[in-house]
């Protein structure tokens, strides 16, 4: 028996997003030390404190000497001191001679090229070069102001903050940077069939895993601010509980409740609260019954499909870029990437399917349907197929959404 037609008026994934990004208020700045910057999104341009480095840095152990003495064919130095790391720099007293030198120190005034300890024996204060040694001007040496000069941002606003980036904003000398003010995020399961993990359940119940995959995925996206809760399928229940989510988060994130059955009683409490729905159905596989709303303080509320497979493609594809967005993170649009195999059949709207990705290319690894949550298992994100009559070919590129 043929399917029915689906809703012309069903928004595309395209729109959903835009819509999302279009209601979600701008993230306000904050001041954080940079012990708690990581992940974060950098709300200010970050300028070098001083050149960097700030002086001619010696790049190995080794010693100093000058060019110039090399050029008139010298290969034996007499070493008349030694220059430690953070200490002020020495001057060479006689051209002819060196000064022994360790990695990250100041180049010592006089010299200019540095020959590492691996290429000159030493013995009785005397470095006797190796026949293979032609050192030029600054070799081994890190030119000051090679890496940023003053004036000139080494980060922009919009990046997100790793560990490299932190060492950056450290070097300028700031003890705490500007960065977007996360969400503050609730996450509500519904339904009274779910039973929390280590608690007795019986035959006709299921494990509450939804949320806790929800909460787990934020975190590796780098958000921290997250609560979740448990509410029962009761109007009064819920209706109290998400009251009180409204009036103290910025974002809620519900799974379960949202489709048409007499127990999806999520939509009408929502409606009930002042919580004004932008969109409900998307034109997509799995995840069809989405739905996004905004609350009466500009609170984004999202509804994601109860269905473990569609909750986490639906949280990926839309809450987490929106609220990147929404806290000015810089935007580089997804990643493509080519399939390894042909996947079919075709339909008629988009359809995401989960991915091994292996040599830079994607294996598709279809799930047993929207709750074959074990399906996931070893999947490295999901590919966005457009709407096909045909099959999709090996070498056909696609959006890639790493989980």
């Amino acid at each position: 028996m043929p399917k029915p037609p689906l809703p012309q008026s069903l928004i595309t994934p395209e729109g959903a997003l835009r819509a999302i990004e279009s209601h979600w208020p701008a993230a306000p700045i904050e001041e954080r030390p940079l012990d708690r910057c990581l992940r974060q999104i950098l709300r200010c341009d970050v300028y070098a404190e001083r050149d960097n480095p700030p002086f001619d840095r010696v790049c190995m152990d080794g010693i100093a000497v000058s060019s110039s003495a090399l050029a008139r064919g010298q290969r034996r130095f007499t070493v008349e001191a030694m220059q430690p790391a953070g200490a002020p720099p020495l001057e060479l007293t006689d051209p002819d001679n060196a000064i022994e030198v360790m990695t990250g120190a100041m180049l010592p005034g006089g010299t200019d090229c540095i020959i590492p300890m691996e290429q000159y024996d030493f013995a009785r204060g005397i470095a006797t070069l190796t026949d293979e040694v032609k050192g030029k001007a600054y070799t081994n040496v890190q030119r000051r102001g090679a890496d940023s000069e003053p004036g000139v941002p080494m980060l922009t606003a919009g990046m997100r903050l790793g560990a490299p980036e932190i060492a950056i904003v450290a070097s300028a000398g700031l003890p705490t940077v500007a960065v977007s003010r996360q969400p503050d995020f609730m996450v509500v399961s519904t339904g009274d069939e779910l039973i929390e993990p280590g608690q007795p359940i019986a035959a006709h119940q299921v494990r509450r895993s939804n949320a806790y995959a929800i909460v787990a995925a934020l975190r590796s996206h780098g958000f921290d601010k997250i609560n979740d809760d448990h509410i029962a399928d009761n109007e009064a229940a819920l209706t109290g509980r998400l009251q009180q989510h409204l009036a103290q988060r910025d974002a809620l994130i519900l799974s379960g409740g949202v489709s048409k059955g007499k127990f999806d009683l999520v939509p009408q409490v929502l409606k009930k609260l002042g919580v004004r729905e932008v969109y409900y159905q998307v034109a997509q596989r799995p995840g069809m019954p989405m739905w996004f709303g905004v609350g009466p303080k500009g609170q984004v509320v999202f509804g994601l499909p109860g269905n473990p497979v569609a909750t986490l493609v639906c949280l990926r594809r839309y809450v987490i870029p929106g609220a990147l967005a929404a806290m000015a993170a810089r935007s580089r649009g997804p990643e493509q990437i080519e399939l390894a195999a042909p996947f079919s059949p075709g339909r008629t709207i988009v359809q995401f399917v989960p991915v091994v990705i292996t040599d830079g290319k994607a294996t598709p690894r279809p799930t047993n349907g929207p709750g074959d949550f074990l399906g996931l298992t070893g999947t490295d994100g999901f590919v966005e197929l457009p709407p096909r009559s045909g099959d999709y070919p090996t070498g056909f590129t696609a959006a890639l959404f790493r989980w």
